[in-house]
């Protein structure tokens, strides 16, 4: 079936699948049969997914975590300038940038 839908011959993925009450679902997929190095890292203006973003509680206290864990953000967690959110980005061990949001209710 992963043949069929990829274009790709004698496929052999990973498949990790998260989902959260609400029925909102994360999919991650690890080619095992097909691994490639990573290109060069995207950047946020590039055309194209550039990044994932997530909506978390509380920003501060997973940027310190995450911090001290030796993951590298571009900035501390800034407020939007409406007020509405505060975000801040980082990279993944791949090098995809990653967005942490905040809602400021």
């Amino acid at each position: 079936f992963i043949d069929s839908i990829s274009g790709l011959k004698n496929v052999g993925v990973r498949t990790i699948k998260m989902s959260a009450d609400d029925g909102n679902l994360i999919e991650l997929l690890c080619y095992k049969s097909h691994l490639k190095q990573a290109g060069a890292r995207k950047d946020i203006c590039e055309i194209g997914p550039s990044h994932v973003a997530f909506t978390i509680e509380d920003i501060d206290f997973e940027y310190e975590k995450l911090k001290k864990e030796g993951i590298k953000f571009n900035c501390p967690p800034k407020i939007s300038v409406d007020g509405s959110v505060k975000v801040t980005f980082c990279r993944d061990p791949d090098g995809t940038l990653i967005e942490l949001v905040q809602e400021i209710k």
